[in-house]
């Protein structure tokens, strides 16, 4: 199995980096996008690592905001096979609030009626090797991050997420934002005995460039320490929680932009 970080928003290679997201996974079954980024920054990067994407057998959307789901219309001009899945919740209309402004951050809800898209009501086995599910508690070391994220009913409360079970001869964990928490996230993971862990906590504001309080960062560091688990994070985590984690944790690493994980 090997994942490539082909949106990110650190580069230290000749990709370009990007606010936004998007994993490309390559299973022994399937060839796989998790997110696609905000823009066109995934075409450019995959061309040059040489991935075609009109190849991908499937596109999980991680949740309905933009740098993760941006570019899903341009995609699928140029991949007409690919089943993309993702939570009927995610082409809702979803917000950004700083002060008194309101900005959009969603998906572009026309797309939900796209033939390749197939739309989820929670947890979602899609067969033995991949299974996407849901986190509705989100209580337990919430990420104040979060406060600004808005639907039209309120404040956020992530229905619309979705992560990934690759299980395989070691079972992989894929987040997106991880906008429930990872703490919350592994939680429910646990079952399947995930060993390695790829994705963000959403730890850092990038409308207020601030990261969540030290204390929480160190109670998801205790937790995370219960689990043996080889961690990669990247994009909403923030290099300012990324190095106190790291500190802590042996098995925390970071995914950059043009980076390749091997498992």
């Amino acid at each position: 199995m090997k994942i490539t970080a082909l949106v990110e928003n650190e580069s230290n290679c000749e990709l370009k980096a990007k606010h936004g997201l998007s994993l490309y996974i390559e299973t022994p079954k399937y060839k796989i996008l998790f997110d696609v980024g905000p823009d066109n920054t995934l075409f450019a990067n995959s061309r040059m690592r040489g991935i075609d994407l009109s190849e991908i057998d499937i596109v999980i959307l991680s949740h309905g905001h933009m740098d993760h789901g941006g570019t899903l219309e341009q995609f699928l001009k140029v991949n007409h096979t690919a089943k993309v899945y993702a939570q009927r919740k995610a082409f809702e209309k979803h917000y950004s609030k700083l002060l008194f402004f309101k900005v959009n951050v969603g998906v572009d809800p026309s797309l939900q009626i796209h033939p390749q898209v197939i739309l989820l009501d929670g947890d979602y086995k899609i067969d033995d090797e991949l299974m996407l599910f849901t986190v509705p508690n989100t209580e337990r070391y919430y990420s104040s991050a979060n406060d600004v994220l808005y639907t039209d009913t309120g404040k956020d409360n992530f229905s619309h997420e979705q992560n990934l079970m690759v299980l395989g001869d070691a079972n992989v964990l894929i987040t997106g934002c991880g906008h429930a928490g990872v703490v919350n996230i592994l939680e429910k993971a646990a079952k399947h005995r995930p060993q390695v862990c790829v994705g963000g906590y959403h730890l850092f504001n990038p409308l207020t460039r601030k990261t969540v309080s030290s204390d929480l960062l160190e109670g998801i560091a205790q937790e995370l320490k219960k689990y043996d688990i080889r961690y990669y994070t990247c994009h909403c985590t923030g290099q300012k929680a990324y190095r106190y984690l790291s500190e802590r944790l042996a098995n925390m690493h970071y995914l950059s932009c043009g980076e390749t994980i091997k498992i």
